[in-house]
């Protein structure tokens, strides 16, 4: 995490904030993206629909606390596991039945009440993109396409990675037009969650490619991601997005990323060809080979 003596300073007329000065440059070799909420706003409402499920369920156990109580409590674990694979939301929602008297469900009973919530306030959007009549540009974050296609152009390998699941993300990646910038590969939340995390899969990329840690780049908007690629010494981009106004900072999110460690935080891609000039200074040439 981020010392709380660091002075961070925004780029010259633009809102990109640079937490840690020192961050190494110019060798990145890797980039690895997660999915909702840093490039896909197909999703964006998710929480409305988890927190109330799991206040729901929590309220009708022996023993609780008032529905305000629970909200907090529901609000605070979930969107610290935010990045990780929705089970662990789910494991967490068990722990705490059982702590009010319950005895819950396997965790992918809830994951799939979960899911069958969220599809139902989403369908519009998946049916929109499939028809046409909604462009693929309204469910992405602003800019996401013209970086994509200038860190393709670098000749960086791309990653992406979510915690919902697999075939989900992959058809929703399809329908906004991502599936082809990313060479390194599309990966998603299994329902033998633990064959795969986004921890396993940095490091699978390390153990690959022969990479260094200032070699991946990565950019997200959870706690997990950001966290994940700092511990194996990456430059991690915080993308504090605004889903529903889809321009501007999300000031809670921006905060929970520097304290998980970004060096960089964004609120989308308008000003991407500013963030490259400044990750790629013209002295360090392209993506690094080394």
């Amino acid at each position: 995490m981020q010392s709380s003596q660091t002075q961070s300073y925004f780029l010259p007329g633009t809102e990109i904030e640079i937490i840690n000065p020192a961050l190494p440059r110019g060798q990145f070799r890797s980039v690895l993206f997660d999915f909702d909420g840093t490039l896909s706003l197909i999703r964006e409402g998710w929480p409305d629909v988890m927190i109330p499920m799991m206040v729901e369920i929590l309220a009708a156990q022996p023993t609780h606390e008032p529905e305000d109580q629970l909200y907090r409590l529901v609000e605070g674990f979930v969107m610290r596991l935010n990045g990780r694979q929705t089970i662990y939301q789910m494991i967490q929602l068990c722990e705490e039945i059982r702590q009010r008297g319950g005895t819950p469900e396997d965790p992918l009973v809830y994951k799939r009440m979960y899911y069958e919530r969220l599809n139902r306030r989403i369908a519009g959007r998946i049916e929109g993109l499939r028809s046409g009549r909604i462009a693929r540009e309204d469910m992405l974050l602003p800019g996401a396409i013209e970086l994509l296609e200038a860190l393709r152009r670098r000749g960086l390998t791309l990653y992406l990675a979510s915690g919902t699941d697999e075939p989900f993300m992959k058809e929703e990646a399809r329908l906004l037009g991502l599936t082809e910038y990313f060479n390194g590969g599309i990966f998603g939340a299994l329902d033998d969650y633990r064959r795969f995390s986004k921890q396993m899969l940095i490091a699978d990329m390390f153990r690959r490619h022969g990479l260094r840690g200032p070699q991946l780049l990565a950019f997200g908007d959870g706690f997990v991601e950001i966290e994940n690629t700092k511990e194996f010494g990456g430059v991690a981009i915080g993308v504090a997005s605004d889903e529903v106004r889809r321009c501007g900072i999300n000031q809670w999110k921006r905060d929970r990323l520097v304290r998980a460690g970004a060096d960089i935080i964004i609120p989308e891609y308008r000003q991407h060809a500013v963030l490259l000039e400044y990750l790629f200074p013209p002295d360090c040439g392209g993506a690094a080979t080394g």
